[in-house]
């Protein structure tokens, strides 16, 4: 009987101690479970950390490149300040060195990097705004140079015509205030014991030559003393008289007889001058008539 009522409790209680041992292996079980989850949660989320990372690391790459790029060739369009822009684009390649030997880099690099790409790109920018007002200074600039230009050439072509004018005028007026001479005229003279001088054409008898011109009026040339110059040469071409050299001062040269001298007031007026020479022979002597080195005129005579 008491066998009996012993296994009557016995077996209810082994049914609870092994109700609570199956629940609390099914606890630890699933304890251990979750902690094997959560811990290979863990693991992804680091692994996802890291791949973001990575992948932000080769996104500030790009775009750093892209900068580059973008330097290149604004240095090529612009000399001006390709100085500085260079300057700006060893920082964008240094840049880019530091992040290419950068592992695994974390967080806060990641954010330093993208920090110092976003310095690179707001130079880059008011870079490229200063190049545009450059370029718009010197497109007005070229269009203020094209109309001076326009204006200095309209200028120039309006000066040349003046100057042309001013030549032609100058020449015009050279050539009317000009003085020319006329009636050029060789005669032998003789003297009379009386001292009295007559014309004659024995060589024997000819004691001088007188040798005349007419200076022609002219109202526009220039008035006051004139000198004109007389050169007379014999038969073997050799200059009677003073027989001296004058120089003009522009490689020209006048050997002359004798100088005449005048004072013209614009109207026609007769000069001549006296050739004295001893002994003069038969033949024929010429006469030449200058205004400075330039010779107005000439005549000749010959003796018997």
């Amino acid at each position: 009987m008491k066998k009996q009522h012993k296994n009557k409790w016995l077996n209810p209680l082994l049914a609870v101690i092994f109700v609570f041992g199956l629940g609390a292996a099914v606890l630890v079980f699933s304890s251990e479970s979750d902690k094997i989850k959560k811990e290979v949660k863990t693991e992804s989320d680091k692994a996802l950390v890291v791949n973001n990372e990575r992948t932000e690391q080769e996104n500030i790459l790009d775009s750093l490149s892209t900068l580059k790029a973008t330097y290149d060739l604004v240095i090529q369009e612009n000399m001006a300040l390709s100085k500085e822009l260079e300057l700006e684009r060893k920082n964008v390649e240094n840049l880019m060195e530091i992040i290419k030997v950068s592992q695994n880099p974390s967080a806060d690099q990641i954010r330093i990097y993208r920090n110092q790409l976003s310095g690179l790109k707001s130079s880059l920018d008011s870079k490229v705004i200063e190049i545009k007002k450059l370029k718009s200074q010197n497109k007005n600039l070229l269009t203020e140079i094209e109309s001076q230009n326009v204006v200095m050439y309209k200028q120039k072509a309006e000066n040349d015509t003046l100057i042309s004018k001013q030549v032609k005028l100058e020449s015009t007026l050279k050539d009317a205030s000009k003085l020319y001479l006329s009636n050029f005229k060789a005669i032998a003279l003789r003297e009379k014991s009386s001292g009295a001088e007559l014309e004659t054409t024995k060589a024997k008898n000819t004691k001088k030559l007188k040798i005349s011109f007419t200076v022609n009026g002219n109202a526009v040339a220039k008035t006051g003393k004139r000198v004109f110059y007389v050169q007379v040469l014999d038969q073997k071409n050799t200059v009677l008289g003073d027989n001296k050299l004058i120089e003009f001062g522009n490689d020209k040269a006048l050997v002359y007889s004798f100088i005449v001298s005048t004072d013209f007031q614009g109207k026609s007026l007769n000069a001549y001058g006296i050739l004295n020479a001893d002994g003069f022979k038969k033949g024929t002597y010429f006469v030449n008539y200058f205004d400075k080195q330039e010779i107005m005129g000439s005549t000749s005579i010959t003796l018997e």
